[in-house]
């Protein structure tokens, strides 16, 4: 995600290093990179052209000082820069609102936008979110002319224990009047509206969506917007909005698009907020819109207040204490492994997850692809599955006559089943030495010796240090050369069609 407007801002970090103050050429240079990468990620002309304008204007001739306990000490021009183009970024995305009206009886929240947007599944991801907090929903299917929708619609109401009001055949404005007045007898609090949608904008579909919005006056109207399609998205948000004047937006598949440039230039064109992101296929992943995280992301910097998120809905805070205590003792199995396996699928696609670590972008843009393949998960599973319980929970007896019944059993390589056996243990022995290195076990805190530690780890496994990560032949990540990461993404590529192919 945003993989195309991150290359011009770390391309202009990177030209300003080692400058001690900007001059307008320095930053006519960088933001040359800067440019680029904007109107590649489909970011509209008009607004990029603003936002370097705004940047330009506030790191020109900069010298920066500031104090931290009494003593002076001098910020880069680059790490100038790069703030302003925080300071902007977040400016141009925000401000932040995600409320939505339910004072209604009942509130009616009517999604609207094209055809494969993705408005049924985030009807069921919105009526999953009003659930956690309290309300009761009602899911409405008024795309008649889509039976799959309908038929959609209706699995996930059963998903979630929320009716869905259908009626075959029946003129969409009508059946969305009626749905109003069977949620006032069913005691339902909201209603969600999934409204029809066309392959391209048209007078039949606004006019119904305005008759819809006339005979039932909802209290939302949220415009759901496919952020892969680039520019073609504001275009088509900003007539939905002249027509139908929405309340704001929710830009789905941002997690399959590179470029991002919907999610920067959308808020700026049309002036309404994008409310929620819809980050995956998964009923729980709708989140607020939080344009520090994407600011941060796009600069590089991870979004760690996001990933805490993440972290906080699908951990049990007390027994992630317990477990931290346990691995920085040493003591640390494959089921422990297990579990963190699980918990890192709930929170997403393990490319999502290293996307929101600070200072990833770097790293992850010269690993091969296959590296952050969930596929790869699915291997270590299958690995730890053919494993017994006593093997599980003492791995020390780990032998080789138990590798190669594993390996039989799981269907892989015996070498891989020793590798991942390597890279826990390596994992197993860093846990303990950081806990004594960092005090949390009673020892003093030696940062220089935990910083050479964790260096030589480093080093020593690249990206295959923990043991959740396939290994890397050559050791260090960083040291591969682009033929042989494109070679790698070429393999991996031919494998996942042979997969595919595989399971028809």
């Amino acid at each position: 995600m945003f993989d195309t407007l991150s290359r011009g801002f770390r391309n202009a970090r990177l030209k300003l290093q080692g400058k001690t103050e900007l001059s307008e050429s320095d930053i006519t240079d960088a933001l040359r990179d800067v440019r680029v990468s904007l109107l590649e990620a489909d970011v509209s002309l008009d607004v990029a052209k603003d936002f370097l304008d705004r940047v330009k204007a506030r790191s020109l001739g900069q010298v920066v000082t500031l104090k931290a306990k009494n003593t002076p000490f001098q910020v880069t021009p680059a790490d100038h820069f790069i703030k302003s183009c925080y300071d902007e970024l977040e400016a141009l995305m925000g401000p932040v609102d995600n409320s939505l009206a339910l004072d209604g009886k009942p509130a009616i929240i009517m999604m609207v936008g094209l055809q494969g947007s993705g408005k049924t599944t985030t009807a069921g991801k919105l009526a999953k979110r009003l659930q956690g907090q309290g309300k009761k929903p009602m899911l409405v299917a008024a795309d008649v002319y889509r039976p799959a929708a309908i038929d959609q619609l209706v699995t996930l109401g059963r998903k979630l224990n929320v009716p869905v009001f259908s009626i075959k055949g029946m003129n969409p404005v009508q059946l969305c009047s009626l749905a109003v007045t069977q949620a006032r007898n069913v005691g339902r609090d909201v209603i969600i509206f999934d409204t029809a949608g066309r392959l391209a904008l048209d007078e039949t579909l606004m006019s119904e969506l305005e008759q819809i919005r006339e005979k039932t006056q909802p209290d939302n109207i949220l415009f759901v917007c496919d952020a892969m399609i680039g520019q073609d998205a504001v275009r088509t948000a900003a007539e939905f909005d002249r027509r139908l004047s929405f309340s704001g937006f929710v830009l789905t598949k941002l997690d399959g698009d590179a470029r991002g440039g919907a999610a920067v230039s959308i808020k700026a064109v049309t002036g309404k907020p994008v409310k929620f992101l819809g980050m995956g296929e998964g009923l729980d992943k709708l989140e607020d819109f939080r344009p520090q995280g994407l600011a941060s992301r796009i600069l590089g910097f991870g979004d760690v207040v996001g990933l805490m998120s993440d972290f906080e809905r699908v951990i049990d805070k007390d027994k992630a204490e317990k477990d931290a205590e346990k691995m920085l003792q040493g003591h640390f199995t494959y089921d422990d492994f297990q579990a963190q396996l699980k918990m890192i699928k709930q929170m997403g696609s393990l490319k999502e997850v290293m996307g929101k670590l600070p200072f990833m972008d770097e790293v992850m843009s010269q690993v091969p692809e296959e590296a952050l393949d969930d596929y790869e998960l699915v291997k270590v599973e299958a690995v730890m599955q053919s494993m017994t319980n006593q093997e599980r929970r003492n791995p020390d007896i780990l032998s080789e006559a138990r590798f190669r019944r594993i390996a039989k059993g799981s269907g892989r390589p015996l070498k891989e089943v020793q590798e991942l056996h390597q890279r826990f243990n390596m994992t197993r022995t860093m846990m303990k030495e950081v806990g004594s290195m960092t005090g949390m076990l009673g020892g003093g805190m030696n940062p220089r010796a935990l910083q050479q530690k964790m260096a030589q780890y480093a080093q020593q496994a690249g990206m295959a240090g923990m043991p959740g990560m396939p290994a890397m032949q050559g050791g260090n990540a960083m040291q591969l050369t682009k033929a042989q990461i494109e070679a790698r993404r070429k393999k991996a590529k031919e494998a996942k069609q042979a997969r595919k192919k595989q399971r028809r």
